[in-house]
């Protein structure tokens, strides 16, 4: 809610709805009546308003019970046991698709299109990061829809699921495309001379990577959504991890493959890496009207480019870090995908629960709580965040502590697996698990801040927070895991 507008803030308490006047100097003047049926905010979940709103009993009114599967997994009521015993085994198996992903840049970087076109390292966080920004927040996106009761109706379903793949194949080739024209840029600039040729290849193997990837990862997170749906198994803690455990091995894996082959044939074939740029860029407005009819993602089509088009630009300042890194300290690759892929996959999982737990009060811009919306103007108290007897605190020490074993779980199998063990030294592992420490807490931290900031403006968190916060944890992943190399002796 913007300050310099006058509008209506819709609060819901013990049965009453009260409405706040927000006035230049923020002060609230409430008046309560008995309903209110005039709410002009939109979140884009659902064209059936009433599946979203959220019936609070009084003395005199009968309680209306939650749609679907809300009260089973209502936030309030979630021991941190269950949230530990479901998030446990994604998480598990994610970190070990990630340390497969590490083996393979590890390995990857040994082929002539990583050793000639130096600037695909830029590129490799921005396509990797793409499962934050596409399949992370489409998994988030409908764990809310499932969670609200809207998967219930096979004729809706199928509507969600057609206008979601549609969207995701829009934005991955937008995406993919303009990481490519920035990693370009980036590595332009220093060099002082422009390839055509790494061009070509670049582009077309982007745009290619980031269309097939998507298109598979998120045929599987609809799946996956659906299928623990129908076996009463909460989305949001099971969705997003699955994502991170495919995202980066199968997204390397078709880079590898698709840009190592038209290097090798960009010379006499060069008209196939301009076919194959045009043929997707000519795709992408017929996805865009498909979507724009869409009423599932019609908003997320509107206002949903800032956070993935952010997204992509930080992790390609992460890139231009990973490019150093990988052609002066040696063995940095193979841990790369580890760190930022675990901090990702985590805050992932807790941005998806608090946004859930948000629309299952109302539409963006309510809260059940009066003091809940003044605390969403400022930044939270660290201690609250991680030391309060709340289940939402507690939820956030199981998400920090598991990344410890985690992370010794995958340094140990990658010491095993890696061909480069020089840098597995004690000091190594101590540095290395402060490094993701830091790196998640900072990233917990924020997603308590910006979930809360995004809805009291009226956005949709699905929409808006993982792109960011997977970004910012594939920078601080990168940064941080060069430092620890720098500071080996």
């Amino acid at each position: 809610m913007e300050e310099s507008e006058n509008h209506h803030q819709v609060f819901l308490l013990k049965g009453q709805t009260i409405v706040s006047s927000a006035k230049r100097n923020d002060s609230i003047e409430l008046s309560s009546i008995g309903n209110d049926n005039d709410n002009n905010s939109d979140s884009g979940i659902s064209p059936n308003d009433s599946e979203v709103d959220i019936l609070i009993p009084d003395q005199g009114h009968t309680q209306t019970p939650k749609t679907g599967l809300s009260t089973m997994f209502d936030h309030n009521e979630e021991k941190w046991y269950i949230v530990a015993s479901q998030v446990f085994i994604p998480f598990m198996i994610a970190g070990f698709g990630m340390v497969a992903a590490g083996l393979v840049l590890e390995r990857v970087k040994e082929l002539s299109v990583f050793k000639e076109i130096t600037e695909i390292y830029i590129l490799v966080p921005a396509l990797l990061g793409l499962k934050g920004n596409l399949e992370m927040t489409l998994a988030s996106r409908l764990s809310t829809q499932a969670n609200i009761g809207n998967m219930d109706k096979r004729s809706e379903l199928q509507r969600m699921i057609i206008g979601n793949v549609i969207l995701t194949q829009l934005q991955a080739i937008v995406v993919g495309f303009l990481a490519a024209l920035v990693s370009l840029a980036m590595g332009w600039v220093p060099q002082g001379h422009f390839n055509i040729r790494h061009a070509l290849v670049l582009c077309s193997s982007s745009v290619s990577t980031a269309s097939i990837a998507s298109l598979a990862l998120g045929s599987i997170m609809i799946l996956v959504v659906v299928v623990s749906h129908k076996c009463k198994i909460n989305p949001d803690n099971i969705a997003t991890p699955i994502a991170a455990s495919l995202g980066d091995l199968t997204t390397l894996g078709i880079l590898a493959g698709i840009g190592g082959f038209l290097f090798k044939t960009i010379d006499n074939y060069a008209w196939l890496s301009i076919m194959i740029t045009v043929v997707f860029l000519v795709l992408t407005p017929i996805w865009i009207v498909l979507s724009s009819r869409n009423e599932y993602v019609k908003d997320v089509l509107i206002h949903g480019w800032s956070p993935v088009v952010a997204a992509m630009l930080i992790s390609s300042a992460g890139g231009l870090i990973l490019d150093f890194a990988v052609q002066t300290l040696r063995g940095v690759a193979v841990f790369q995908p580890v760190m930022n892929g675990v901090g990702g996959n985590l805050v992932a999982v807790q941005a998806s629960r608090l946004s859930t737990a948000l629309h299952q009060q109302g539409k963006p811009g309510e809260f059940q709580d009066i003091n809940q919306y003044h605390a969403s103007k400022f930044c939270p108290n660290p201690y609250k965040v991680f030391c309060a007897n709340k289940r939402s605190s507690s939820t956030t020490r199981v998400l920090l502590f598991l990344a410890i074993p985690g992370h010794l779980t995958f340094v140990f199998v990658i010491s095993r697996l890696a061909t480069d063990q020089t840098r597995l030294s004690i000091l190594f592992v101590i540095l290395y698990v402060i490094a993701a420490l830091i790196q998640v807490a900072i990233l917990l931290y924020i997603a308590q801040w910006m979930v809360k900031f995004v809805w009291r403006h009226e956005r949709d968190p699905d929409n808006v927070c993982i792109p960011y916060l997977t970004a910012i944890g594939d920078l601080l992943g990168t940064a941080l895991l060069t430092c620890v190399f720098l500071l080996l002796p």
